[in-house]
């Protein structure tokens, strides 16, 4: 393996050119002390000191004995055969091969060869190979991790334009996570000021001094992901409601864009790269209320339509604004949409009608839902971050999460999983705090609480292995962030452990809506009785006052009855 770092600078920045050579470490000097001339050593007194505001630099420098390396390799190429003989001649050599084979010499090789490997394959088979002699003493030391979790600051990567703007979105680099692309634009609606960039950055984690690549969309970025087949794209969500994707290799503009009367009416807050056979298949929510899927090799309208009515009709003044999205590549045809409202709507996309696609919703957020994310390793569990609590649900219940953080006093800006761990989250919040939580370890309180800077973080995103996450903040400051090995660890039984607790709260959780839905009953049940008793009052006050009239009517004609008499007589 070569490592090559190369550097780069433009020949107009070069004064005269330099030609550098490699040469050993030489002594040229060495001066011993003289202790003689101690004794001659005046202290000054008062002593007059020069000082400038400028960093004092050695005046000699030293060149350290590098390290060489040198690549090499070895062509292996079919021999033994005779010279006389073509090994490219099939017939050739089987001819040769059988005439070996009834060389008695070579039997008897053969017949002990076989006796030595029979004996190796009974050793090894006898002995275990994997066999961990030291694992009691990792277990305490993973137990001492686990009772001091921490994260300290790796990088800062700062927004280089001089009005900044917030790092709405984040992106690893699929292969090897040496890099970070970071969506930068101002969501406060019509805020912006004009002399605003509308680039967004790629950054080497290894260099926060200057981005490495800068893409340049028509209108900011508020989303941005890389292609996890191919990590020479990525595909952003403009603030215009604009689909675009760039290819690094053909540079800082985007290869194709989506047509404005196409595209997004509002901000595109998300898009996802679904798993298909070309890699080239994305799909995009918005505000607008819209779910639209793509294909970057056509970028003129979109393949596929969805519009978040409740009521099923595809009315899009009905519909709900989109604000994540969630899709499992274990789960081709479901999809998750957090909308503005505080909903979660969960939709089919192989439905054979729009209204069909809508599947349900679930309802338990006063605000907009600003992340959306299945649990990696239990994909019927989901988490939720809006307003000022994170849930965590199941497919299973509709009415209500099975279980919520406590109730923060800053909002909840954005949350995600750990990639290894299915018991930890993470969340970031209004005031710059991260918060770690291990709902293993504790529910009520997080795990780890890092004030990460002065400002609002929006955004965050978690490397693969679970080590190192990003932070976005308001001001366009992306902070990189080691974790601790036992927060990134997967712990001894803890898959067993988390999906039972997943399975015992949704089953309180199953319980308790039970008993909700037979309150409803009762409660609807008793107003239907009360609404019989007054039935009754009515039909009873109806018949008492027919008699009355009835005996009134009776009275008056007997009284007709004894004054016709009287006159008679």
């Amino acid at each position: 393996m070569e490592i090559v770092y190369v550097y780069t600078k433009k020949r107009s920045e070069f004064g005269r050119q330099c030609n550098f050579s490699d040469r050993p470490a030489e002594l040229h000097v060495d001066i011993l002390p003289d202790t003689s001339l101690a004794a001659n050593f005046t202290v000054r007194d008062p002593c007059n000191v020069t000082v400038q505001c400028a960093e004092e630099m050695s005046e000699h420098e030293v060149n350290t004995e590098r390290f060489e390396s040198e690549s090499r390799g070895v062509n292996h190429v079919e021999g033994g055969w005779p010279k006389d003989l073509n090994p490219e001649d099939m017939e050739a050599t089987i001819r040769y091969r059988k005439k070996v084979e009834k060389d008695e010499h070579y039997q008897n090789t053969i017949m002990q060869i076989a006796g030595l490997m029979e004996h190796c394959c009974k050793q090894n088979n006898a002995t275990d190979i994997y066999q961990e002699f030291f694992e009691d003493e990792d277990e305490e030391v993973m137990e001492e991790s686990e009772e001091q979790p921490s994260a300290k600051t790796i990088n800062v990567f700062r927004d280089p334009n001089e009005v900044k703007r917030t790092a709405t979105s984040l992106s690893w680099h699929p292969d090897g996570n040496h890099k970070l692309a970071v969506a930068y634009s101002s969501l406060e609606f019509q805020r912006a000021p004009n002399d605003m960039s509308f680039d967004s950055y790629i950054w080497d984690i290894e260099n926060p001094n200057k981005p490495e690549m800068t893409l340049k969309p028509v209108s900011p970025l508020v989303c941005l992901e890389y292609n996890p087949k191919d990590s020479h794209i990525l595909v952003g969500g403009s603030y215009n409601g604009q689909i675009a994707y760039w290819d690094t290799r053909k540079g800082s503009q985007p290869v194709e864009m989506s047509t404005i009367e196409h595209s997004h009416r509002d901000p595109v807050y998300k898009v996802i790269w679904l798993q298909s056979k070309t890699g080239t298949d994305i799909f995009s929510a918005s505000t607008d209320g819209q779910v639209l899927w793509w294909d970057i090799r056509k970028m003129s309208e979109p393949t596929e339509r969805l519009v978040l009515d409740p009521s099923k009709k595809g009315n899009l003044d009905n519909a709900l604004g989109a604000v994540s999205l969630e899709f499992e590549t274990t789960m081709p045809t479901k999809f998750m949409v957090g909308t503005e409202q505080g909903l979660v709507v969960s939709c089919n996309r192989k439905a054979k009608t729009p209204a069909e696609k809508i599947v349900c919703t679930y309802s338990g957020h006063h605000g907009p839902i600003y992340a959306l994310q299945r649990n990696p390793l239990f994909p019927k569990n989901f988490l939720t971050v809006a307003d000022w609590t994170a849930r965590i649900w199941s497919e299973d219940i509709k009415e209500s999460s099975i279980m919520w953080t406590k109730y923060h006093m800053a909002h909840l800006l954005d949350g995600c999983w750990s990639p290894v761990r299915p018991s930890v989250f993470f969340t970031v919040k209004m005031d710059g705090t991260l918060d770690v939580w291990d709902i293993l370890f504790k529910q009520n309180d997080p795990t780890l609480s890092l004030k990460v800077c002065d400002e609002a973080l929006y955004s965050i995103r978690v490397q693969d292995n679970g080590r190192f996450l990003g932070c976005g903040s308001q001001l366009g400051t992306t902070t990189l962030m080691e974790i601790s090995a036992g927060l990134c660890t997967l712990q001894k039984n803890e898959k067993a452990l988390v999906s039972e607790m997943f399975e015992r709260e949704t089953k309180r959780e199953k319980i308790l809506e039970a008993r909700h839905r037979e309150m409803r009953l009762k409660e609807r049940s008793r107003a239907d009785g009360e609404e019989s008793a007054a039935e009754l009052v009515a039909r009873a006050e109806r018949e008492f006052f027919d008699i009355m009239e009835a005996e009134k009517k009776k009275e008056e004609k007997e009284r007709d009855t004894v004054k016709d008499v009287l006159l008679l007589e």
